[in-house]
């Protein structure tokens, strides 16, 4: 046997080796695939990706196989990625509103193989979830221009659902109206309100008349279906290619960084992982009804070294002038500090309720 024979028939052996080494990894896939479907979490997971790459790259001894061997890498996790969209078609994603609204654009990046499965009230959207009708539910919890939505509050406090990943999709709003339609036809803008709020300096400026509607998506709807020319929507760009609008005035919102921030809701809550990093945990709390309770709570958040990055309160529904509060904490929650932190805050609080961890800084 020639040395190129021999080379070729090591080659050879070394294949089959990776190719049982593959279809053993694809199988653990699936079972990865699965665990994203339950805990309702995206298929990309880009610190994950870095972290393999960088765990993993270690290995290689000659340098100058290094670049190589991350393209290689690189390569087997978008085929990881490609199957795992394949198995994760047709998982069901509630969200409140129509195709079009900022809730479905959130739902349809943070999922794009899910099945979106629109519902008209906030409260239907997650009680979908907790009877087994979806998957999970991604809904609005806070806009940087409006504060929080309080009816998702509300939810998370008295619900069963753990939110399992925070995401901030920016929020451009745009004048949009009939194709041909000129600026100076218009006498009326329809949009929800919070979109009309951040666009009133711009509305102002136009004398024109505001009108409130269910949300963006049904503002550009209803005048697509009506076909007035002296009325105009406030929508996104998507929204107006959807319903077959133009847009006349874009970003006309007066926060240019604005944007939202939507949680997603499932059933189980998210294993906790010591390799997580730069992330944030939620917390909702009742202090007992005792001088200076609040602020022990907050004082052994401090002790123990966490940042608030978030605390906000909203009145308890069944009890008048009480309140519970909302915090999100900057850390690790699968740590021993942070256990023992939340143990100690469990005896200073009369209800404490822990919803989940996220990683910070996702944007879609």
């Amino acid at each position: 046997m020639t040395d190129l024979e021999n080379a070729r028939a090591r080659i050879n052996e070394i294949d089959q080796k990776m190719a049982e080494l593959f279809e053993k990894r694809m199988n653990l896939v699936v079972q990865v695939a699965e665990y994203k479907k339950e805990n309702g979490l995206p298929v990309f997971d880009s610190s994950r990706e870095n972290q393999v790459i960088e765990r993993c790259v270690r290995f290689i001894k000659d340098e100058n196989l290094r670049s190589y061997y991350v393209q290689f890498i690189q390569d087997l996790m978008d085929i990881s990625k490609k199957y795992q969209h394949k198995l994760l078609e047709g998982a069901k994603i509630a969200y409140c509103g129509i195709e079009g609204a900022f809730a479905s654009i959130a739902a349809k990046k943070i999922f794009p193989d899910g099945v979106l499965v629109p519902y008209s009230y906030f409260e239907s959207a997650y009680a979908s979830v907790e009877n087994g009708e979806c998957d999970v539910a991604v809904l609005p919890i806070e806009n940087s221009f409006a504060g929080e939505v309080g009816q998702v509050s509300d939810l998370m406090f008295t619900g069963k659902l753990y939110v399992n990943g925070i995401y901030a999709l920016p929020v451009t709003q745009n004048l949009v109206a009939l194709k041909g339609t000129s600026i100076k036809d218009i006498r009326l803008v329809v949009s929800h309100q919070q979109a009309l709020d951040q666009c009133d300096k711009f509305i102002k400026e136009h004398g024109w008349e505001r009108k409130s509607a269910a949300n963006t998506a049904m503002a550009a709807k209803q005048l697509a279906d009506n076909a007035d020319r002296t009325v105009a929507a406030i929508a996104s760009s998507e929204t107006a290619e959807l319903y077959g609008l133009e847009v006349l005035a874009p970003n006309i919102n007066e926060n240019s960084s604005n944007s939202t921030k939507f949680a997603v809701f499932s059933k189980v809550k998210k294993e906790l992982l010591n390799t997580e990093d730069y992330s944030s945990f939620i917390m909702m709390f009742v202090v007992k009804n005792e001088s200076g309770s609040l602020v022990k709570v907050l004082d052994i958040i401090g002790e123990y070294g966490y940042n608030l990055s978030v605390i906000r309160s909203r009145p308890l529904k069944n009890s008048q002038w009480e309140y519970y509060f909302y915090i999100e904490v900057e850390g690790r929650l699968s740590t021993e500090k942070s256990q023992e932190m939340i143990e100690s805050l469990s005896k200073k609080c009369r209800l404490l309720k822990v919803l989940g961890s996220y990683e910070l800084n996702r944007k879609l």
